[in-house]
């Protein structure tokens, strides 16, 4: 009878452990990063940090040679990361 007790114990905990990673996965926000408007490169973070700098946060989308694409400036349209999307980044 301790083995019956035992096993649906780690089912439940099983299952909340797996209800936990659904709901942080889901949750996600897209990748955001500090890019010139005009040429779409990468800056660094403090370019995008106050309205002094040159660069506006990009959301999801990849890299490739320090320059962005298939993303957003604007953070509501870009879908977000999470089962059953293909959000992507590179280097």
């Amino acid at each position: 009878m301790d083995r019956r007790r035992l096993r649906s114990g780690t089912v439940v905990l099983g299952g909340m452990g797996l209800l936990a990673a659904t709901l942080t996965a889901c949750g996600s926000e897209p990748d955001e990063r500090c890019v010139d408007r005009v040429t779409q490169e990468i800056l660094p973070e403090y370019e995008c940090e106050d309205d002094n700098g040159s660069g506006k946060y990009y959301y999801g989308g990849s890299s490739h040679n320090n320059r962005v694409s298939g993303g957003s400036f604007d953070k509501s349209a870009v879908e977000r990361d999470g089962f059953g999307s293909s959000g992507s980044s590179g280097g």
